[in-house]
Parts: C-alpha cells; sequence; structure tokens
C-alpha cells in the first residue's frame, strides 16, 4: 500500500535557492566570466553575467573578500579582474 501512496504522491516543486546560494553561484559565474575573458568594467561584467545586479553586486564582494580579485578605480568606473594566483584555481 505503501507503494500506491508513493505513486500517487503530488510532487511540489524544488524551493528556490537561498540567498547565499545564489550568491555562491553568481560568485562562480563571475570568476569563470573573468578567466574566459580577462578584466572587464563592472558595467561589463554586470552585463555579462546577467540576473539580478544586487546579487552580482554581493559576489563581488564576496569574491573581493576572499582575496581572489582585483578591483582599479579609472577616470571611468571601477575594472574588475582575478588576482593572479586566484586565476590558477577556482
Amino acid at each position: 500500500m505503501a507503494k500506491a501512496a508513493s505513486a500517487n504522491a503530488v510532487s511540489t516543486p524544488a524551493a528556490p535557492p537561498s540567498c547565499v546560494q545564489q550568491i555562491g553561484e553568481t560568485a562562480g559565474i563571475i570568476w569563470k566570466s573573468l578567466d574566459k575573458h580577462g578584466a572587464m568594467s563592472l558595467a561589463k561584467l554586470v552585463e555579462r553575467v546577467g540576473g539580478n545586479r544586487d546579487v552580482v553586486m554581493q559576489a563581488i564582494g564576496w569574491l573581493a573578500r576572499e582575496d581572489k580579485l582585483d578591483i582599479s578605480e579609472t577616470s571611468r568606473g571601477r575594472i574588475i579582474a582575478l588576482r593572479p594566483e586566484a586565476a590558477a584555481v577556482p
């Protein structure tokens, strides 16, 4: 009888990812993008990664806190790049 009950059970949709999980996944996308395409402006990085700008900014902060990024100021804005030692291992 337990078998019949499980066959008739309605599946529930998966819960959306937690904020921290979403930020971590976005950090991985940012890392891969910078590794593949090199340094880019903050605006270009947000555009390339897509998704919610706030989550992208939080993921950049996460990577910066882990000392994975170089962030430099220019007259036109910020440039984001992987630190050379961070580029070897994601």
